[in-house]
């Protein structure tokens, strides 16, 4: 792998797509001289970056998120927008993700000259993947990509992860399969800027209509994000590619609303500090973790918090006050 900086810097201003992915290679590397070097990248990088549509997408099983993403992504590269996909996936280390089936099942996007496909593995952790996603967006950004469509493979804590590193997150839902509502959680209701109804084709169309109205019920009872949007509700196919356009105007629409109120400038504003505090924060975890009397202690003390002859506050109290220790000296 190259050692020199400017290599990467250069093939991805370029928009060399092999200096592209193995930039994103270099960040997702865990080795230090690596990172080192992915840190001045993306430094350098940094002032290319910012004038992307940032979108999150997340689904449930089932509702043709793979799809979607296709038909949507491709409708977008044929208007001369330059769009990258790319995958947050906690569970990617047990299953192999299915973004990587997806690339496959993507033929026509992954083929097209404006897009970009980028298979993410999480390397164990949703901390892992967020900062691999996080950087690997700003890469795609400085290498002229207008449209980085950040998908959500995982459950759980991955949509409000994504949510809060991208300017428009969309909720792919499907009809027909009972009630709706218990298909989606109320956390993922709180942070969506839109609900999208696929699968709103032949028969099923009535049954997309029905639960577009139900959707639309929810989401007056959460507080909306913010005081200048409110969520809509739509419906679409991604099979036919009906109603993908207006889901676009949408979020075109959201963004001109939210950079003249200023609350996209403020909001990005925000997730890059949020950023910056999680590294701070995962930093302090793996220097604990790497002390030398910490790694000592600690499985000793694991053992007697198990067996009850330390209580779990005196056992943390004696493992904080060794950095207390070294804080001092």
């Amino acid at each position: 792998m190259q050692r020199d900086p400017a290599y990467y810097i250069q093939g991805v201003l370029d928009n060399n797509r092999l200096h592209l992915s193995r930039t994103i290679t270099l960040v997702e590397s865990t080795l230090v001289t690596h990172q080192e070097i992915a840190r001045d990248v993306i430094t350098e990088l940094l002032p290319h970056t910012g004038k992307a549509v940032r979108l999150g997408i997340t689904g449930v099983p089932g509702a043709g998120k793979s799809t979607f993403i296709e038909s949507f992504g491709h409708m977008l590269a044929e208007q001369s927008h330059k769009v990258a996909v790319l995958a947050i996936d906690p569970s990617s280390t047990r299953s192999g993700g299915s973004i990587l089936g997806d690339k496959t099942r993507m033929e026509q996007l992954a083929v097209h000259p404006n897009a970009f496909i980028r298979p993410s593995p999480s390397g164990g952790s949703l901390g892992g993947v967020a900062r691999k996603t996080r950087e690997s967006m700003l890469i795609c950004e400085a290498a002229g990509f207008d449209v980085i469509i950040v998908e959500t493979v995982g459950v759980g804590q991955s949509e409000t992860t994504v949510a809060s590193m991208v300017d428009f997150f969309l909720v792919l839902q499907i009809s027909g399969a009972g009630d709706e509502l218990q298909g989606i959680k109320k956390g993922v209701l709180e942070v969506a800027d839109a609900i999208v109804v696929n699968k709103a084709d032949g028969d099923n169309i009535n049954r997309a209509k029905l639960a577009k109205k139900q959707y639309e019920t929810a989401l007056h009872l959460v507080k909306p994000t913010s005081p200048n949007w409110m969520p809509p509700v739509m419906t679409c196919s991604a099979v036919e590619r009906t109603g993908l356009q207006e889901v676009w105007d949408t979020i075109i629409n959201h963004k001109k609303i939210m950079t003249n109120t200023g609350e996209l400038q403020q909001k990005r504003r925000e997730q890059a500090m949020s950023w910056m505090w999680f590294l701070v924060n995962e930093g302090l975890e793996i220097w604990f973790y790497q002390h030398p009397e910490v790694q000592s202690l600690l499985p000793e003390l694991r053992k007697k918090v198990e067996n009850g002859s330390v209580a779990p506050t005196r056992a943390a109290d004696d493992l904080i006050s060794i950095l207390g220790k070294d804080l001092l000296f």
